[in-house]
C-alpha cells in the first residue's frame, strides 16, 4: 500500500471519528437543552421532555427544528425566550458536550 493510500485511509478514519463525535455531542447538547428548558417550564418529567427535544432534531436537517420546538414550548408557558437565546444555550451546551466526550477514553 502506498503512503497516499495510508493518508487517505487515515483521513477517512478521522472524518468518521469527527462525524461520530459531532453526532453524539449534538444529541447530548439536545438532551441538556431539553433538561434546561424543562426546568424553566417546571415540566413534571424533565427526562421525557429532554427526549422530545432530542427526537425533534430528526424532523429536518440543521438545528432549526429544535430551536422552534423549544422556543414554542417556552413561549407557550409564558416564558419570554427568543430563538437567539435558545441558540446561545445550544452553543453553550454543545461546547460542554464536546468537552465531556473528548474526556472519555472511548471517543
Amino acid at each position: 500500500m502506498s503512503s497516499f493510500d495510508d493518508r487517505e485511509k487515515a483521513q477517512e478514519a478521522k472524518f468518521a471519528h469527527d462525524e461520530d463525535l459531532k453526532f453524539r455531542a449534538t444529541a447530548r447538547r439536545n438532551k441538556m437543552l431539553g433538561a434546561w428548558a424543562a426546568k424553566l417550564m417546571g415540566h413534571p418529567d424533565p427526562d421525557a421532555y429532554a427526549a422530545e427535544v432530542v427526537a425533534a432534531d430528526f424532523e429536518e436537517g440543521g438545528d432549526e427544528d429544535v430551536v422552534r420546538k423549544v422556543v414554542g414550548d417556552l413561549q407557550g408557558k409564558g416564558i419570554s425566550m427568543d430563538a437567539s437565546g435558545v441558540r446561545s444555550k445550544m452553543q453553550e451546551f454543545f461546547n460542554m458536550a464536546v468537552e465531556d466526550l473528548a474526556g472519555k477514553s472511548d471517543v
